[in-house]
């Protein structure tokens, strides 16, 4: 998977503000909105607040995947921001959140949106991927470290 055809340089943000994990999503989700990804923020917003009541998208070691299919995205992107201070995201190990990857897909897509999860998920258990995205200050930096 080419991570730079789902996550450009413009939805990218160095210092992602918001003290919960409802404002950080809002915060990602306006990105697409500018992005011209998402057409209706609410229709979107209501499919991920949905799969995050079924099961927290905070994966531990300071990573969050909330993830959206819906009709309101025009094709499938990443947002993706780093909380400097981090953020509660109800993670399974009880840490605070500071590498939030938004997902967001059409609602007829394949299953584009589960390659990029595993994709994200699958580099992110590496401590030294994890510690390069949190230093990152460029989007090469961000490539790279992928």
């Amino acid at each position: 998977m080419d991570i730079r055809k789902l996550l450009t340089k413009d939805r990218v943000v160095f210092d992602l503000k918001g003290e919960t994990k409802g404002e950080i999503i809002e915060n990602l989700i306006d990105i697409l909105i500018e992005d011209n990804i998402i057409k209706d923020k609410n229709m979107f917003k209501e499919a991920v607040f949905k799969r995050e009541k079924e099961f927290s998208t905070g994966i531990g070691n300071g990573v969050g995947i909330p993830h959206g299919k819906s009709e309101a995205v025009s094709e499938a992107a990443i947002a993706f921001g780093i909380s400097k201070d981090g953020v509660d995201f109800d993670s399974m190990d009880g840490k605070l959140t500071h590498l939030i990857f938004l997902i967001a897909v059409p609602e007829k897509s394949d299953d584009i949106h589960l390659k990029a999860l595993s994709y994200i998920s699958r580099r992110l258990m590496h401590n030294e991927v994890r510690q390069a995205l949190m230093e990152a200050k460029t989007y090469d930096d961000i490539i790279e470290a992928f």
